[in-house]
């Protein structure tokens, strides 16, 4: 599991189910769906070797009376991380998968980013996501927790749907659908899960009546349907609470801020990729030299794709054709043309101005005053549609890397992939020898070689959290200033939001070795 396993929680429970400038311009009881499974470790006691605080080769040693110590360094950039490694076949992680890392790196307080793991417990596979809020972290949260529920409903067989509506219906325990693998600091809301139980099950029960066995319905069809459900969802429960005085304000804060998502299912040597936004899936490659390449997977869904582009305008009258997308903005207002929630993109602008009037308590003056945007005349203009990629898994595909864009804009993919791809090949060279025979000569070369790759690995296990500290501290020659990653790390936080994004990376490690 765990590189540090002192400290293990193991908890079943029903997991539950500002506005961001470079993206906007201004419980059940008795009902048990996941098995989750948290790890923590005490950061501040960690011990690090004095040989890899002085590498010659990624750190110097000149640090000045003002700037921060590299065991603050290490104390931010590990504070979120999370390691999972996969002990041997179990039949559901398919086999492909040996472990992940991941982290999150705020820039927002609270941070806008979310990352959601599970393995899939009633079929097979597991699960990925990085999810990009803005205009807050609401839907980013609601979509992290729910999200993976949908998808695992829309693959389940009806069988197993009909199995798991009778136990509902007669209060016995439900078995689990997924297990989650989850950071202590990631944030669990409570406040909406009855309603978000609620919801789920009326899906399920829908696909029942519908007669809908997932043995007719291919796997991107159903990631695509799980999107758009829980997309359309979100926006159902927004409307029918906002007439409510009474009611909760969850789930409209959930429908008018929005997030971005990009989610892996690996099931076998079978890599789904589901995308909406401009989030990033990126393969590690490596050639028979032993070489590394990039191998993207998804697209954005901006102004910058020109297939995006003619989408959207193709979508709206020829009249609309300067206002749909002003300033690379769908309407002059949000960067992705892809996301979840966003209601002031989606719903009629009868429905909005309705909402406003109904629950201002929930909108400042100048939202209030822009709930209807310019130009707003053949709504929707954004999709929660996801674009689904099918890959094989070849032998030469060692990891994948899913990504929110606060990575992608500090780092080219081909970077982020020699970056991980030697910080793994370092790792290697760090395990310990077995069953093997060397003479005195042999064995004082391999050690030195050894030495010498070990310390360009640095502090990290953690492939998610190295990549962060090239991404802050990179000096433009593939290795780490440290008075650089210092700076970036103690900017204040009304300034570090005008230098970098929220970072969140999950790096899936893949069974084929490392050369």
């Amino acid at each position: 599991m765990m590189t540090s396993p002192a400290i293990r929680r193991v908890t079943h429970h029903l997991s539950v189910i500002n506005w961001k400038s470079p993206h906007y311009d201004c419980a059940m009881p008795q009902v048990r769906l996941c098995h989750s499974s948290d790890q923590s470790m005490d950061l501040t006691n960690v011990n690090y070797p004095a040989s890899t605080l002085h590498s010659r080769r990624k750190y110097r040693s000149n640090n000045s009376p003002n700037q921060m110590a590299i065991s603050q360094v290490n104390h931010i950039l590990k504070a979120n991380e999370y390691s999972f490694r996969v002990n041997g076949y179990d039949g559901r992680s398919g086999g492909s998968v040996t472990g992940f890392d991941s982290n999150i790196l705020a820039s927002n307080s609270p941070s806008e980013d979310r990352r959601s793991t599970a393995t899939c417990l009633q079929s097979r596979g597991m699960l990925f996501g990085v999810f990009d809020g803005h205009a807050g972290s609401a839907c980013a949260q609601a979509v992290s927790e729910r999200l993976f529920y949908y998808i695992a409903v829309s693959l389940l067989p009806l069988q197993t749907l009909l199995d798991i509506e009778e136990a509902v219906e007669n209060d016995r325990p439900v078995m689990p659908m997924l297990q989650w693998h989850k950071h202590p600091n990631d944030y669990v809301s409570t406040d909406a899960g009855k309603l978000y139980f609620n919801s789920l099950r009326t899906f399920w029960q829908e696909r029942i009546d519908l007669q809908e066995d997932t043995e007719d319905e291919d796997v991107p069809t159903a990631l695509s349907n799980a999107f758009k459900r829980l997309d359309s969802d979100i926006s159902l429960e927004a409307q029918v609470h906002f007439g409510d005085p009474f009611s909760h304000l969850t789930p409209l804060r959930v429908a008018l801020s929005g997030c971005t998502a990009c989610v892996a299912l690996v099931d076998g040597d079978d890599l789904y990729i589901a995308n909406l936004g401009d989030s990033r899936a990126v393969l590690g490659v490596q050639g028979a030299d032993g070489s590394w390449s990039a191998f993207t997977i998804t697209n954005d869904h901006n102004a910058q794709n020109p297939d995006e582009m003619q989408r959207v305008l193709s979508e709206h009258p020829n009249l609309e054709r300067k206002t749909v997308v002003k300033h690379d903005r769908l309407l002059g207002v949000l960067l992705p043309f892809r996301a979840f929630g966003d209601i002031k993109l989606k719903w009629s602008s009868e429905l909005l101005s309705r909402m406003a009037e109904a629950r201002p308590e929930v909108l400042s003056g100048n939202e209030f005053t822009k709930m209807v945007p310019s130009n707003y005349n053949t709504p929707p203009y954004l999709s929660a549609e996801p674009e689904v990629t099918h890959h094989k898994l070849r032998p030469q595909d060692k990891f994948l890397i899913l990504a929110t864009d606060g990575l992608w804009e500090l780092m080219h993919r081909q970077t982020v992939v020699q970056v991980i791809g030697e910080h793994l090949s370092s790792l290697q060279w760090q395990k310990p020898l077995t069953a093997v025979s060397f003479t005195l000569g042999q064995m004082q070369r391999l050690l030195l070689e050894r030495k010498s790759r070990a310390l360009s690995a640095l502090e990290d296990e953690n492939s998610s959290t190295h990549l962060i500290r090239h991404a802050l501290g990179n000096d433009g020659f593939g290795s780490v200033e440290p008075r650089r990653l210092a700076k970036m790390l103690s900017l204040p936080q009304d300034l570090a939001r005008m230098y970098r994004d929220d970072i969140t990376i999950v790096v899936i490690h893949f069974n084929n070795p490392i050369m």
